[in-house]
């Protein structure tokens, strides 16, 4: 018996684009593109420094000792492109991180700030509770996470710390926001040590049975090979697809829970998770809500057994998924509020809802009219939530046409070589 052992690779530079599918031209067109959009960036004309630019001195950040820590970033992911950085645009949250942290002199580089994230969220995707730990300067000489790297002299007889959260958020744009920091031991990883995830999905309650959802969704709880609800990534290595699910729960936000209008929250906790892994979830069940799927339908789909293969559905929208919060230990993390800081936040993330509450709330008046104006009731509040065409007559999941397997999909990236199989002996360590 053998096991697989992927290992990502880059295909070759000079691979014969006649043998690419459709899918890979267009990826292979969006590279290039993307390519183009860095070389004009790198050869508009660098602005001319003023007066003040160019007296200002250098930053030494010798003259102190560093800080092992780990922060709280929220952010509204509307309008980005994610949180990671990517080449081909600058419009992540994470770019903007680093640029408020550049420019607060709170670290001398990326390459050696010992950085970590907890999530990984993808475009539209918001958070309140994502966390990262990263070596910041520091005021002090001693203390949890406290370090002097070599060449480095701390500032003796301080006793308090810089204030973190509230720099950096006076540099950061308003969607994004600091919330809390904590010491940490150096070896403490965001990412690695978190214990738990909790993502946080909002939607209109609309025609669906949120029984029936709840009932279903408790089929979710436990260990299970998640590769039928979520987006396979072989391409980047990932052929393991089991994942442990904590707790599930679908609950009314809204104090009137029979209006297709009210909001419900659906919360969901789990160590780790699948790319769109809750996207895919919702998605089905919102299936079983409208009445089109068995509550079993998710007991069939965690079956990789009898079904390898994944029928293909639209995923949910990404725009009402939050990662709520990274739970680590209290051992581990304290962390941190400043009620200054705090007054700053709400502030802030209170003129974001009057703003979004506004538009919400004239949309509403204009339905009310509307709707008047009918005796049916229309209730069509989950259209935009879910991609894909909506056919005409639906077609249960189960009798439609099924993606790849993983073996098929392992196979075929091996075979257009962007990636490496090695069989290895299950025997051996």
């Amino acid at each position: 018996m053998f096991n697989i052992k992927v290992n990502p690779r880059k295909a070759k530079q000079n691979q014969d684009l006649q043998s690419l599918s459709k899918e890979e031209l267009i990826d292979r067109v969006q590279q290039l593109e993307s390519h183009v959009i860095q070389l004009r960036n790198l050869l508009k004309p660098k602005s001319v420094p003023d007066k003040h630019e160019m007296k200002q001195k250098a930053f030494d950040h010798k003259k102190y000792a560093k800080r092992h820590v780990l922060l709280q970033v929220a952010y509204v992911g509307w309008d980005y492109a994610g949180f990671v950085v990517q080449e081909h645009t600058e419009k992540t949250i994470e770019a903007e991180v680093f640029k408020a942290l550049e420019k607060t002199r709170l670290l001398e580089s990326r390459e050696t700030s010992n950085y970590h994230r907890c999530g990984r969220t993808d475009k539209g995707v918001s958070s309140f509770g994502q966390a990262i730990s990263i070596d910041l300067r520091s005021n002090l000489s001693e203390g949890k996470g406290v370090f002097i790297p070599d060449g480095h002299q701390a500032k003796v007889g301080n006793t308090v710390e810089i204030d973190y959260v509230g720099i950096l958020n006076k540099v950061l744009p308003p969607e994004i926001r600091m919330i809390a920091w904590a010491p940490i031991n150096q070896s403490l990883s965001a990412r690695f040590d978190c214990r738990q995830r909790t993502y946080h999905y909002y939607f209109p309650k609309a025609n669906l049975n949120i029984e029936r959802m709840r009932v279903a969704s408790q089929s979710l709880i436990g260990e299970h090979d998640f590769r039928n609800l979520c987006k396979m990534d072989v391409g980047n290595g990932v052929i393991k697809f089991d994942r442990r699910i904590m707790d599930i729960q679908i609950e009314a936000i809204d104090d009137d829970k029979t209006n297709s209008y009210s909001m419900i929250r659906l919360k969901l906790i789990g160590q780790a998770f699948l790319w769109h892994q809750v996207r895919c979830i919702v998605a089905i069940l919102f299936l079983i809500g409208q009445g089109k799927e068995e509550t079993t339908i998710i007991q069939e789909l965690l079956d990789v057994e009898r079904n390898p293969r994944k029928p293909q559905y639209g995923m949910a929208s990404e725009i009402p998924l939050n990662l709520f919060t990274c739970t680590y230990s209290d051992d581990d993390c304290q962390w941190i509020y400043d009620a200054e800081s705090l007054r700053y936040v709400i502030s802030g993330y209170q003129t974001l809802w009057a703003e979004n509450s506004i538009k919400a709330t004239m949309i509403k008046e204009m339905l009310n009219s509307l709707e008047g104006l009918l005796d049916d009731k229309i209730e069509s509040q989950l259209k935009g939530l879910v991609y894909g065409v909506e056919p005409k007559t639906y077609l249960p999941l189960m009798e439609r046409q099924k993606c790849e397997s993983l073996e098929e999909r392992i196979h075929v990236y091996a075979k257009r070589q962007r990636i490496e199989v090695i069989e290895t002996d299950a025997n051996c360590p």
